[in-house]
């Protein structure tokens, strides 16, 4: 617990960024049923917009829909229910969000929305938690929300919060949004999935390193995602799902070479173009 200092800031509109997977392993299942993984992540400058509003009255509420999600199982309610009951602020607060993440694209949009509630919260409420601890209370809310809340580039191992900092070359991604919104527990649960993946050796790897092993299942249940792979791979050889889909993105060394891979798809009119983030913009939140 601690104790709250006197809050000159009521309101803070803060960012929650996209992330991208470079890569996915899946190289083992607990006795729990979590998967353990490997996966290189990278925030995204794309993502949704959060206004968080100060109540003294104890009170945690969204004020603004978020289509097909209720309030009560929204990770950003839920993570700033968490923080409040884990430092026994006496403060509440007014949560919303403007989403630009598409649900079930792999992008990490409600454990970044989580993510960025906890680093603001940490500031808005002043209750002062370090990151290890803001990282702990996220892994109870999704595997992606430590990553999240680590604040740079990381390769994610275990369950996804076991975090090593990495340094990545400036890049672009083209990302293509295919129209179909994929369930992460429905892919991991297909029979069909490797679960033995082979894993890294040394933490150094190249450009296009390593693979999705879930993107044969997810493709083979969505073809639009198929789809998306094939097109995006006319521009790169690298191109691939993110997370469990249904994104499909391909790296770029620029802003233009980016928007002329996406606009030679087909898809331009479900993508964008985003630069990926050297840190989290809330990294000095915690």
């Amino acid at each position: 617990m601690t104790t709250a200092r006197p809050v000159r800031c009521r309101t803070l509109t803060v960012p929650a960024p996209a992330k991208l997977n470079g890569f996915l392993h899946v190289t083992g299942r607990r006795d729990d049923g979590y998967h353990t993984l490997e996966s290189l992540m990278v925030a995204l400058d794309f993502g949704d917009t959060i206004t968080l509003t100060r109540r003294d009255d104890g009170v945690i509420e969204r004020i603004a829909d978020v289509p097909g999600v209720a309030a009560e199982s929204d990770l950003s309610v839920r993570a700033a229910r968490a923080l409040q009951q884990a430092t026994s602020t006496r403060y509440g607060v007014d949560i919303a969000i403007v989403k630009r993440i598409p649900q079930g694209g792999g992008l990490g949009g409600g454990s970044s929305d989580a993510a960025s509630v906890l680093l603001a919260l940490n500031r808005l409420w002043d209750v002062g938690l370090s990151r290890d601890t803001l990282m702990a209370i996220g892994v109870r809310l999704g595997a992606d929300v430590p990553f999240f809340v680590f604040g740079s580039p990381a390769l994610a191992r275990g369950i996804g919060d076991r975090l090593t900092e990495v340094t990545l070359p400036p890049q672009w991604a083209a990302v293509i949004v295919p129209p179909c919104a994929v369930a992460t527990a429905t892919i991991f649960a297909a029979p069909e999935l490797t679960r033995a993946g082979a894993s890294l050796k040394i933490d150094i790897f190249s450009e296009g390193y390593g693979r999705n092993d879930l993107q044969a299942v997810a493709a083979a249940r969505y073809p639009d995602i198929a789809a998306a792979i094939e097109a995006l791979s006319r521009a790169s050889d690298a191109a691939r799902m993110t997370g469990s889909g249904a994104c499909v993105y391909a790296w770029f060394v620029s802003e233009a070479a980016a928007r002329a891979a996406l606009a030679t798809t087909g898809h331009a009119a479900r993508g964008f173009v985003a630069r990926a983030l050297a840190r989290h913009p809330l990294a000095a939140f915690a």
